[in-house]
């Protein structure tokens, strides 16, 4: 009877998927390369195969899953959930299913002090890093204007992705001054993480490869515990992911990765997806399973989408094809100006709702942020409601990461940065000297009444009072749940008042702070110190996609870049003019202009109905009018494929216009 059960829950498993899928969850030794197309169920065949592993009997703590966002990680968990509900598994354990970082995060916390760490840790995110970079930076005289910090701090970015340290930075012993710059200030970055007992985003990922290499034994045990790894998205890993997961597989052999080089698209985040290209080469035994039917969108669409990325010469052929209706023709819309281009989207959002269409299937992509402009002001006049994804994100505003700053510190008093945040938030009217013979000793473990040498007597008495006030949340951790310490926080420092007589907008900015308050109430089942450590995490490791809305009557606007991963009923792509999309930097520049055309691929393959590509004569952008010509990936979609209307008027068709614009009669 029992494996009769087994073979019935294994068919469950097994029966939606296709021939394809099927042998990617039922190849489950050795290692497995799955090249799935946009569209394809790459989400369903990882999930598919990880319930399939459970049911055949593999531990939930053997088996690893990896992806990039924590949005893409919680679905995956829904879904094997749901897949295992009705098994026998019911009742078991999930497997590790979460971001890179977050799976590191676990490790180190649990293998810091092998790397001089303690496991209160904290995690700065990109705002928080950039800040300490800057302090750094003027701290050694670095001049902001001749080295940009942003430049600076995205080149050390790079350098640990490709797992470059201090140490093994060529810019150590440079002549030149560029590099002898980047180091001075990388290397004294580094130092101050460490003193603040701190990692940044890269460090994390970095850090865990150091333990594993440096630490034979401790390698060992995550490899005898994760004997089945999975990587989604495995075109956009960099290097020091390629080395985390090529050690952590390297004594099972068990490795499935899952992607699509044609959607790789974050080369500035420094991913490297010449990763899956070689995958083969890594390991030759390799099975490689290619993922072409799309479930998504209609044949015209994904025909369009095929014949712009034949064109890119680096890449695993595909095909995309679909059982779906043909569907209508891709519309090419050509404007007279970005204005016209806005209400043009607007007017035709207004028809999509009287058709019976809703506002959430409806996505507004751009190639970079300024595209925005023209449009919001449109749907501003209409009343039509947006929301721009990637913009201000709920943990980077600034009543929420004052509070969450004070919460860093409760957990980790080393935490230099969140000290300099909260110190006076609000005011106590601790000066800079008080500040900073404080700061210079707070990791003596001195009081901080004792560190304080001519202050004032009122600044004393803020000090101690800080300090008191600190002491005694520090004190309360242990035995307050986590939602209550916060709300005992935001009361103590008055932190309500303090927003209300600062700020025009408190109302919204209160609500932000109880909503925080409220969503910690996810963590209240655990002890309130691991409770605050994950919630901290969470916080920093959030990306834009991890806070999209759920709400079915708002409009989304995006970059094409942050729509990876997305889909919707119907897409409207900005700006397809050349200078813009292709972008002006990419013109001259082979691999990148490959980028940009796999990014025209994403842009696409977002579009499940109908897409229209849109095209001003005239835009007024980055303070000049450009008159571009259309975008060569206009050019490579067939004519059989595009509805063309040229609502431009002939008087946009100067004497020297050499184009061909092509209208159906």
């Amino acid at each position: 009877m029992a494996n009769q059960k087994e073979e019935i829950e294994t068919e469950d498993i097994l029966s939606p998927l296709n021939d394809r899928q099927k042998e990617a969850v039922c190849t489950t030794e050795g290692p497995v390369l799955i090249i799935a197309g946009a569209g394809s169920g790459k989400t369903r065949a990882l999930t598919h195969r990880v319930a399939y592993l459970m049911l055949r009997g593999i531990p939930p703590e053997n088996i690893l899953a990896v992806t990039f966002t924590n949005k893409a990680a919680g679905e995956m968990a829904a879904r094997i959930r749901e897949l295992i509900s009705n098994s026998s598994l019911l009742t078991s354990t999930l497997p590790f299913i979460g971001t890179f970082h977050s799976f590191c995060a676990k490790i180190l916390r649990l293998e810091a002090h092998k790397l001089g760490y303690t496991k209160h840790f904290t995690i700065l995110d990109d705002d928080d890093s950039l800040s300490l970079l800057k302090e750094i930076m003027k701290e050694l005289n670095v001049p902001a204007k001749q080295f940009p910090p942003a430049m600076i701090m995205n080149i050390i970015s790079g350098l640990k992705s490709e797992l470059v340290g201090t140490d093994d930075y060529e810019g150590k012993s440079s002549d030149e001054a560029f590099p002898q710059t980047v180091y001075r200030v990388y290397d004294q970055y580094e130092k101050r993480l460490r003193e603040s007992n701190a990692f940044d985003f890269d460090n994390l990922i970095m850090k865990t490869v150091e333990l594993f290499r440096n630490n034979p034994s401790v390698l060992k045990k995550y490899q005898n515990r994760f004997r089945y790894i999975h990587v989604d998205e495995y075109q956009d890993t960099n290097t020091a992911q390629y080395e985390l997961t090529r050690l952590l597989a390297g004594a099972s052999r068990n490795l499935f990765v899952i992607g699509d080089d044609a959607q790789s698209i974050y080369s500035w985040r420094n991913a490297d997806f010449r990763n899956i290209l070689n995958f083969e080469r890594d390991w030759p035994d390799a099975k490689v399973i290619v993922l072409d039917e799309n479930y998504r969108s209609t044949q015209n669409i994904l025909s369009g989408a095929n014949a712009v990325i034949a064109h890119n010469r680096l890449q695993k052929p595909k095909n995309l094809w679909t059982k779906n209706q043909k569907g209508g023709r891709i519309e090419y819309v050509v404007l007279p100006s970005e204005r016209e281009e806005a209400e043009f989207i607007v007017s035709h959002i207004a028809s999509l709702l009287k058709e019976g269409g809703s506002l959430g299937d409806v996505a507004v992509l751009y190639r970079t942020n300024a595209q925005s402009r023209a449009i919001e002001e449109a749907l501003l006049e209409q009343s039509i409601p947006y929301r721009i994804i990637g913009g201000t994100k709920f943990y980077q505003r600034k009543e929420v990461k004052d509070i969450l700053a004070y919460l860093r510190l409760i957990q980790n008093p080393a935490d230099l940065l969140a000290l300099k945040r909260v110190i006076n938030v609000p005011a106590r009217g601790i000066g800079k000297m008080a500040f900073l013979r404080y700061s210079a000793r707070i990791g003596t473990g001195q009081e901080m009444s004792r560190s304080v040498g001519t202050e004032s007597a009122r600044e004393r008495d803020s000090v101690e009072k800080f300090e008191t006030l600190m002491s005694e949340l520090r004190g309360r951790l242990s035995q307050t749940p986590l939602p209550l310490l916060i709300k005992e926080l935001i009361k103590k420092i008055r932190y309500e008042e303090y927003l209300e007589e600062s700020f025009p907008d408190s109302d919204s900015r209160i609500e932000n702070i109880r909503e925080l308050a409220g969503l910690s109430r996810r963590f209240e089942d655990e002890h309130p110190a691991d409770a605050l450590s994950r919630m901290l995490e969470e916080a920093s490791l959030m990306s834009a996609q991890d806070e999209m809305t759920e709400r079915k009557d708002i409009l989304h606007l995006m970059t094409l870049h942050a729509a990876k991963g997305l889909e919707f009923s119907f897409v409207f792509v900005t700006g397809v003019e050349e200078g813009i999309f292709p972008h002006a930097k990419s013109l001259f520049d082979a691999v990148q202009l490959e980028e940009e055309r796999r990014l025209c691929y994403v842009g696409i393959t977002r579009s499940k109905e109908r897409l229209w590509l849109l095209r001003a004569r005239r835009r007024m952008l980055w303070g000049s009018v450009q008159a571009n010509p259309e975008s060569r990936f206009l050019k490579e979609i067939p004519k059989e494929l595009l509805n063309v209307t040229n609502l431009a008027g002939d008087d946009f068709f100067g004497e020297d216009e050499d184009e061909e614009l092509y209208v159906d009669e």
